[in-house]
């Protein structure tokens, strides 16, 4: 390698004996993959370029003056059905951390009427689909055709296949329409849920991944849709504890190393150089890569002829989530969560234990398909969200509020807009040995914290194949193959 780069190759441990991988990415996809591969008797190397693991589900502190608080940078939740996702949070030592719900319970508030209404979503414990039944049936914020209609609606997704290359080619709005759905009840049940899974409304999504998200949470088990929440920062998961896991599996965990290039080795193999500041490279050799950054970085990576269509990695869009974060002086929420209708609020969150706040209370407010508010200033978001706040609850009238600001991520997910399924690449490449991993990649699951660990358990699979190490009953659910060091 040519350039301002000063090379010096990096010594893996018992490199001579064993087979060696480096990880480039230190999300959930990317740390997924590197314990897969240390617990197979990888030698692996972890390489991030920021300061901390995590992604785009990390925390940050904040000297707010309500006092010094940790902030998740937006709300991420998981279902009883992310199986992949609480395998991860078991690994690390995380599964009392972000407990799930015991029967779904969704408080819904309809903003429309000029005293708010409380509606719930809730499941019993009958078999699916009577689970729902009951639920559906005391729904307020639907009629009684409307309820029906959704009703049979519901067991025409059951019925079909996600993977079906057809419905990628189709929006859920349309396909909701077919089958009798009001704009109310797509207003009030399907984009109430899928907006958030999806991070786009239903004439903007892919029907392939419209129906994996509803036949697989709400279709495939009574307690599928049961919803987990972390009752810590996120970076006490992602970060923290997946350091402490990977050190503990023997990964070498290298921050603030971005990846330049992936080139072939004399031998065979892999040499990565990454880049440590300006004037330092480091040289890593492997017998396997795992390409763990969003599509535009591993489009920028990948060795020539690692995909037949590269230029299909740059057509794969991304969707921005808004994230409000209003600090009261006193309590306003008795729920830990609610949705809404009629106001341009969505999802409401209480995270006042989890932030480290000693007084008064913090809510987090989710707002996913953001495209129209994600650059507009923070004064502009203040004047518009604070009286919805106090017209959904009345306590927040009389409160004061000590911080407003907000976070936002314009790429936070890939855009899941019909077509999506076709571009979307799976783990193996054309380059033997090279592998790709990332909520973006063929999982079948949307840009979810569930997609991006299957992603990185499917690309070690793949690695520990081509490097001949066989593999059966992966434990990581929903993986078939599992390495025997």
């Amino acid at each position: 390698m040519t350039g301002p780069y000063t090379h010096r190759r990096t010594a893996v441990r018992d490199a001579a004996s064993r087979r060696r991988a480096v990880v480039i990415g230190g999300g959930l996809a990317g740390v997924t993959a590197a314990l897969r591969l240390a617990d197979a008797g990888v030698a692996t190397t972890l390489l991030e370029s920021r300061a901390r693991l995590g992604g785009l589900a990390f925390s940050f502190r904040r000297d707010s003056p309500a006092g010094p608080l940790s902030i998740d940078n937006g709300q991420h939740v998981h279902l009883r059905c992310c199986t992949a996702y609480t395998w991860f949070l078991d690994r690390i030592g995380g599964s009392g951390l972000a407990p799930l719900q015991r029967r779904l319970d969704v408080p819904v508030l309809d903003a429309a009427p000029a005293r708010p209404r409380l509606g719930r979503l809730r499941r019993t414990a009958l078999p699916v689909p009577l689970h729902l039944a009951a639920g559906l049936a005391g729904y307020r914020h639907l009629s009684l055709a409307e309820r029906a209609a959704a009703g049979r609606a519901a067991l025409a997704l059951r019925e079909l296949d996600p993977a079906d290359p057809a419905l990628d080619g189709v929006d859920f709005a349309t396909w909701l329409h077919r089958h009798g759905q009001s704009g109310r009840a797509v207003e009030a049940l399907w984009d109430l849920v899928g907006t958030a899974t999806l991070n786009a409304r239903a004439r903007h999504a892919s029907m392939g991944l419209a129906a994996m998200v509803f036949k697989t949470g709400l279709l495939s088990a009574p307690g599928a849709a049961d919803i987990g929440i972390s009752r810590v920062p996120l970076g006490h998961l992602h970060d923290t504890l997946a350091h402490a896991a990977l050190e503990e599996a023997g990964v070498r965990t290298v921050t603030r190393a971005r990846a330049r290039t992936i080139g072939p080795r004399a031998g065979g193999g892999w040499r990565v150089i990454a880049g440590h500041g300006q004037a330092v490279a480091e040289e890593y050799e492997a017998d396997a890569v795992v390409l763990a950054v969003p599509q535009r970085e591993a489009h920028a990576l990948l060795p020539a002829g690692a995909l037949s269509d590269p230029g299909r990695l740059l057509d794969i869009g991304t969707a921005p989530i808004l994230n409000l974060h209003v600090i009261y002086d006193r309590r306003v929420l008795r729920r830990p969560f609610f949705a809404a209708l009629g106001s341009p609020v969505q999802w409401v969150f209480d995270r006042t234990v989890p932030s480290g706040l000693a007084s008064g209370q913090y809510l987090a407010l989710s707002q996913s398909a953001a495209h129209d508010e994600i650059d507009e200033p923070a004064a502009a978001l203040r004047a518009r969200y604070l009286p919805e706040l106090a017209r959904l609850l009345p306590a927040a009238r009389g409160a004061a509020v000590r911080d407003f600001f907000v976070t936002r991520e314009r790429t936070a997910t890939f855009d899941p807009r019909p077509g999506v399924g076709r571009l979307r690449p799976g783990a193996r490449t054309g380059a033997p040995g090279v592998h790709l991993a990332g909520a973006w990649t063929d999982t079948g699951w949307p840009a979810t914290m569930e997609s991006a660990v299957r992603s990185g358990a499917t690309a070690a699979r793949e690695a520990l194949t081509v490097m001949g190490r066989p593999h059966d009953n992966d434990p990581v659910p929903g993986i078939t193959g599992r390495a025997v060091a």
